[in-house]
């Protein structure tokens, strides 16, 4: 009887090549806890994300490859996944147990960035990642209302602020620290300040990513965010209408002066389907202005989402769609858009490890 080798099992998983990394799962170290015993294989194939669109696929292509090894009677593949961490920006303030900081930005209010971001990290978790929430649009807090949260408030351990957690997302926000009613009149260097205290006195835990629900514009918590801690990258959202394109252009400018990848463009509200005329479709906002606008400027283009009163419910009622309403089409937009999201994240995360292995060969 042939003896199986590590070599042999290696060889042939080499033939899997990861289609957004570019290179064999071997080379990226994918294969790990490699066991033979006699005619079986076992092995684990950890991912970037747990949101892999390839998974199955990568399982199915390793147990054929496998098997046909002379020898083989079983293969046994775990499918796994481990959320690299960020590349980090020297000099920023690192949050040693949060892997990946992504902004959700737009250049202008009213085009749903808070429902994109709380959609976004719900559906991130629902696929197994932890994930925090972090409301940064002071002027406008809505977060706690749409995870829940509006009537809660978080409570302090060893002089740190515990975040409240609703469907899965750990969340802090202006909304559950001052009065319902309060305005929030703030300066540059308080708002500077609400952001210090919303990255460090804030006990996150471990977290594979911080979504952080920007205000709308290009002001001073966009800055104060880019200055003080390693921002892995910042997604846009947008509207198909021009005016919301003139505005998210300055938004990715700006990102891009404080060196912050854009990892790239979703456009929110891109049709509108009559529930009662599943046949009809009307473009309400324009039509194609987000997937154009991520063309022109070089950057990915993350989905779009389409116009529904699903949504509206969902986040009055403090349960997101994603949740509420699963199968709607605006769910599964947004479910879509969280899986190019987090490959976006991990392709970001491992160019530095690229660059090294390909120098190394």
């Amino acid at each position: 009887m042939n003896q199986i080798t590590k070599d042999q099992v290696l060889e042939k998983l080499s033939n899997i090549i990861d289609p957004d990394l570019r290179k064999d799962i071997v080379t990226l170290d994918f294969v790990k806890d490699l066991e033979i015993s006699g005619g079986k294989v076992s092995f684990r194939i950890v991912l970037t994300t747990p949101a892999c669109p390839v998974k199955e696929m990568f399982e199915t292509e390793a147990v054929q490859l496998v098997s046909s090894i002379e020898g083989v009677e079983d293969v046994k593949v775990i499918m796994d996944s481990e959320v690299p961490k960020g590349r980090g920006v020297a000099g920023n303030m690192a949050l040693p147990n949060v892997k990946n900081i992504i902004a959700v930005s737009s250049g202008k209010g009213g085009v749903g960035k808070s429902t994109v971001a709380v959609n976004l990290a719900v559906s991130l978790s629902i696929d197994g990642a932890k994930v925090g929430l972090m409301d940064a649009d002071v002027y406008g807090p809505n977060v706690p209302l749409m995870l829940g949260l509006a009537q809660k408030q978080p409570s302090a351990f060893n002089g740190k602020i515990i975040p409240l957690e609703g469907h899965g997302v750990k969340m802090i926000s202006m909304a559950v620290l001052a009065p319902a009613d309060k305005p929030m009149i703030l300066r540059g260097p308080m708002l500077h300040g609400i952001v210090r205290q919303f990255l460090t006195d804030v006990d996150w835990g471990e977290l594979d990513y911080l979504i952080v629900d920007m205000p709308p514009g290009t002001g001073d918590v966009q800055l104060s965010l880019a200055q003080l801690v390693p921002v892995q990258g910042a997604v846009l959202v947008t509207t198909p209408q021009i005016v919301s394109l003139a505005d998210v252009r300055r938004a990715l400018k700006m990102f891009e002066t404080v060196a912050v990848p854009v990892l790239g463009v979703i456009e929110n509200m891109s049709y509108f389907v009559p529930p009662d005329m599943p046949d009809k479709r009307y473009d309400i906002f324009g039509k194609g202005g987000g997937s154009e606008f991520a063309d022109e400027m070089g950057v990915p283009f993350l989905g779009e989402v389409p116009l529904g009163i699903e949504v509206r419910e969902a986040g009055d009622k403090g349960i997101p769609v994603v949740i509420s309403n699963p199968e709607s089409p605006q769910a599964q937009a947004f479910r879509k858009t969280a899986e190019e999201v987090a490959r976006q994240v991990s392709i970001e995360a491992m160019k530095p490890e690229l660059v090294i292995m390909s120098r190394g060969k």
